[in-house]
């Protein structure tokens, strides 16, 4: 676990090579920090970045075996490991030496501190490479959290800024922002700055501070649609023309989610789990879980309907002229 890692770099316990593997940044960032924290000082480590999508591996280890000039250990960043993954023969942008790499890791010099980062959802574990690297280096998994504990990490964050936070409100938090832990953790830093020492994170409060992202907009946009709240829906669709969205843009939004709902509920209906098509229709588990979760879930023909509509708003958009706004309202306005 992530956790055991931390605990042993936090006690000055480090590898001479780490691999970062998952896509997710939080993790990633937060170890490099805490093994820079580790190797001492800010103004005094010795510390390079090398991006293996435009510099060969041999950099990387040419660097970690040049011994350090003004501190015990220096700490080697390399990003971008993708001669790690499934690549295509003759697609590989740069020309690793994948065999130099092999024989080093056997014996990395102990005076550096050199940390692989593979931000993908897997490796290839067919290449050796891949094999020396995890029997070699030290692995950690950097994947978000699954629901509950994500729930119990942003517990954690915000009783360590001194507060306390509802349930609903993380269940709020989390389907504003999803499980992106970086942008939770700035969220989170300034709901606890808005609220200083000792305070509760409402849900009414992280709805009125949180940003609202386009996708959330167009999803609340058609949610209330489908409940006939139109009112709801024409107040949504005039703030995003108050934040010069386009009309246009907007149906292709509205008729997108359409066409993943109606995908949703359908491998729903054949029994599939959240989890299952989630992968199937490759969007985030947690999109999925607010679909699934609503409480008024349009019908099969409701969602054909809406569609059809929608390609009828979107044609008039491209071919009527005049006041283009007033399609999409009138699309609103009507009930299903």
């Amino acid at each position: 676990m992530i956790s055991t890692v931390w605990n042993k770099i936090k006690k000055g316990e480090l590898s001479p090579v780490y691999i970062l593997v998952g896509e997710e940044s939080y993790f990633i960032d937060e170890t490099v920090k805490r093994l820079k924290e580790a190797i001492g000082p800010e103004e005094e480590i010795e510390m390079t970045t090398f991006d293996l999508d435009e510099m060969p591996v041999d950099v990387v280890m040419d660097e970690a075996d040049t011994i350090p000039f003004f501190s015990e250990r220096k700490l080697i960043i390399a990003k971008n490991a993708s001669f790690l993954k499934a690549t295509e023969k003759g697609k590989e942008k740069i020309d690793h030496d994948v065999k130099r790499l092999e024989t080093w890791l056997a014996n990395p010099s102990d005076f550096s501190v050199t940390v692989f980062i593979a931000p993908y959802e897997k490796l290839d574990e067919r290449k050796k490479v891949t094999k020396m690297m995890k029997e070699h280096a030290l692995l950690v998994q950097t994947e978000t959290p699954k629901e509950q504990d994500l729930a119990v990490w942003i517990q954690s964050l915000v009783k360590v800024e001194g507060n306390s936070i509802t349930q609903h409100a993380i269940e709020q938090l989390v389907a504003m922002v999803g499980p992106n832990m970086l942008q939770l953790q700035m969220e989170i830093e300034k709901l606890t700055l808005y609220l200083g020492d000792g305070g509760e994170i409402t849900a009414t409060l992280v709805e009125d501070l949180v940003a609202k992202t386009l996708e959330q907009d167009a999803f609340k946009m058609l949610n209330a649609y489908f409940a006939n709240d139109s009112v709801g829906a024409l107040s949504i669709y005039h703030d995003l023309l108050r934040q010069k969205q386009e009309p246009i843009m907007l149906v292709g939004l509205l008729a997108s989610n359409v066409r993943t709902m109606s995908n949703v509920f359908y491998l729903l209906k054949k029994g599939y789990h959240p989890q299952q098509i989630a992968k199937n229709l490759k969007i985030h588990p947690y999109r999925v879980k607010l679909m699934v979760e609503q409480r008024n879930r349009p019908s099969e023909e409701s969602l054909l309907k809406a569609l059809y509509r929608l390609a009828e708003v979107d044609l008039q958009l491209k071919t009527a002229r005049g006041n283009r706004e007033r399609y999409l309202e009138l699309f609103l306005l009507r009930q299903l």
